[in-house]
């Protein structure tokens, strides 16, 4: 063999070496990753057919869904709103004879009271506001005796109340459109009298029966 011919055996050899080496770093890396891959997995590599196996598997894989965060929508805004616009001295005022006149009562017979207030509101026969119902006297007379006996303003609203008179602000009505009550336990007989033949009986509830 010459010179000429064995330097491009040479060549040839280096370039084969070249080739081999590059082909065993490519390799080499896909074993890398494949072996982290199953670091878990007790099945050891045993052939080339494992390594390609895994690739096309790699390939064919769909690709990993984005999870996506839901809006949450806070609670509070599910609520109704009101469908009365009071003032700060009337809804304290609503708050306050509710307490009085029904603070042994269950949340219903809270409503039913609050229901009687504002229906009051929206008759012709009565005031317009919740405070000139509540202090109204008729005769003389008070409508509400908490309002006349000054017992009103010292009442301490109970948790139960404020969500019965929410009820009511949003619309909730199981009066049947009564517009008076009365506790004929409670009640002088002469009073009771003037509800029995002037109005007529609805039902009762609790310790309260109402009119209208």
């Amino acid at each position: 063999m010459n010179h000429t011919e064995q330097k491009g055996a040479f060549c040839l050899l280096l370039y084969s070496l070249t080739a081999a080496a590059a082909w065993l770093c490519v390799r080499g890396a896909q074993l890398e990753r494949y072996a982290a891959a199953t670091a878990f997995d007790p099945a050891p590599i045993e052939c080339i057919e494992e390594l390609l196996d895994y690739e096309r598997r790699e390939e064919n894989a769909p690709a990993p869904k984005t999870q996506v965060r839901q809006p949450v929508m806070d609670v509070s805004l599910l609520e109704k709103e009101s469908i009365y616009e009071l003032g700060r001295k009337d809804y304290e005022t609503l708050l306050k004879i509710v307490e009085a006149e029904a603070g042994s009562e269950d949340e219903e017979g809270k409503l039913l009271v609050a229901n009687v207030v504002l229906n009051r509101v929206k008759s012709d026969a009565f005031p317009d506001t919740v405070t000139e119902v509540v202090y109204q006297k008729e005769g003389g007379v008070a409508q509400f005796s908490p309002a006349a006996d000054g017992s009103l303003e010292t009442v301490e609203v109970s948790g139960e109340t404020v969500a019965a008179v929410r009820r009511a602000l949003q619309g909730e009505d199981n009066s049947r459109g009564a517009l008076y009550f009365a506790a004929r336990n409670a009640a002088e007989e002469e009073n009771m009298r003037w509800f029995d033949t002037h109005l007529t009986r609805l039902f009762a509830h609790g310790g309260h029966e109402f009119f209208s």
